[in-house]
């Protein structure tokens, strides 16, 4: 019992003076700058925000390609059940509506992308002529 006091005593002091000591070395500074590479090339967000949401709209909208294709399916092979055409043209229609909401989401946030796009100057023509009105 008293070997496990002192045990604990001794892990409770160890800790204290980590917990002091162990800020002190993280203020150290470095002597060289620390660079970190960016393994996705994209220094804009606006970019990397529209690819992600790019991708997400093309997997959802290949998920409601093949549940349009499920209801084709259903449909074609009822054989006269009027249940299973019932399902088969719920499946197409819901597939038809997600494809319509997933081409207007993907509009929205192409137009929200576009605005959000600093402006651009025009440059002037090369060589000092000044350009002429069409």
């Amino acid at each position: 019992m008293r070997y496990q006091r002192s045990l604990v005593t001794g892990g409770v002091a160890v800790v204290a003076v980590l917990a002091v000591a162990l800020p002190l070395i993280a203020l150290a500074q470095a002597t060289q700058p620390v660079t970190l590479p960016n393994p996705i090339q994209i220094s804009d967000p606006r970019v990397l925000i529209g690819r992600v949401i790019s991708a997400v709209l093309g997997l959802v909208g290949s998920i409601a390609l093949v549940i349009f294709m499920w209801g084709g399916f259903q449909w074609m092979t009822s054989a006269g059940n009027a249940e299973k055409v019932t399902k088969g043209k719920m499946a197409i229609l819901w597939a038809a509506l997600g494809l319509a909401v997933i081409f207007s989401s993907y509009a929205l946030v192409r137009y929200a992308l576009d605005a959000l796009k600093p402006g651009q100057q025009a440059t002037p023509p090369q060589g000092g002529q000044q350009a002429s009105p069409p």
